[in-house]
């Protein structure tokens, strides 16, 4: 089973994430830029921010087989602090970037005026430079937050083929499918979908435009869940092939209209020699990286 999760904030986790998603199938990722959980107070945070993203956490993947890609983008919590909006100027350069493969993530968290702003702003900014788009929709009042965000896409001019709609659920998966444009699911402990309520939304609807990721971050959540969901469609009559459809095809499709995927194999040898090689999936049989040195 091989997997690209699209959506995960591995700079909320550990090399022993990076270790186990390697043995489970893990290949590449993307890291959507997201709130820390600790609110930014100022432009120079966000920028230190987006260079982690593109240099350290790249080069930390790197080291455990994984081909790390970003999302960038000022998230929609933070658009209602208005400290935070210089971050608008900034990310045109970022966004011209290796290694960024969509605007993200952008959308609603309160719905406010603030936020929808900074939102249609940045749609702008993912047509201005040729991107995708990868929203996040609201944990609360979710449908309303969702027609609002298609309505808002529609009005852009964005292809709809181009933008992911994410984090959906069994009452939202319907207005997007109808949009055109990719869905997204969160398979995410407690809060969010479970691996077998994902399987019975691929058994109603099918595999097409399909994203299935893990979401993990700060919060009680768990990077295996895309390689748990594997198994579950296995378990209930999906065949291998469709797997890989929604595991690992369909982000390569959304994604690659960037132009910027990597996702040849990792070169072990050439992070330093802080990785030993893999055989299989078997893990690290060789030097591990030191801690005080991460």
């Amino acid at each position: 089973m091989r997997i690209f999760d699209p959506h995960i904030h591995m700079t909320s986790r550990t090399t022993d994430d990076y270790q186990r998603m390697y043995a489970a199938g893990v290949r590449a990722i993307t890291e959507p830029a997201f709130w820390l959980g600790q609110p930014r107070t100022n432009v120079g945070s966000f920028v230190d921010y987006f260079d982690g993203l593109l240099g350290w956490e790249r080069f930390r993947a790197a080291q455990f087989g994984i081909r790390h890609h970003c999302t960038i983008a000022l998230n929609p919590k933070e658009a209602n602090d208005p400290r935070c909006h210089g971050v608008l100027e900034v990310l045109p350069r970022y966004l011209a970037k290796d290694g960024v493969v969509a605007v993200g993530e952008v959308g609603f968290d309160s719905m406010t005026d603030d936020e929808e702003k900074v939102f249609l702003r940045q749609l702008e900014l993912a047509g201005e430079h040729d991107l995708p788009v990868l929203v996040h929709t609201p944990h609360r009042d979710k449908a309303a937050g969702t027609r609002r965000t298609l309505e808002l896409v529609a009005a852009s001019g964005l292809p709809p083929e181009r933008v992911l709609v994410d984090h959906l659920n069994e009452t939202t998966v319907g207005m997007v499918a109808d949009s055109g444009c990719w869905m997204g699911f969160s398979i995410y402990p407690d809060t969010k979908m479970d691996e077998h309520r994902m399987v019975r939304i691929l058994a109603d609807r099918g595999l097409e435009r399909m994203i299935v990721n893990s979401a993990a971050d700060w919060g009680h959540s768990d990077p295996l869940k895309t390689v748990k969901t594997g198994r579950a469609m296995l378990a209930e009559g999906f065949s291998a092939d469709d797997v890989d459809t929604v595991l690992w095809q369909n982000p390569v499709e959304f994604y690659g209209q960037s132009g910027r995927l990597l996702l040849d194999e990792v070169d072990l040898a050439g992070t330093g020699g802080r990785a030993a090689t893999f055989e299989g999936n078997s893990i690290l049989r060789g030097q591990r990286p030191d801690p005080a040195e991460a």
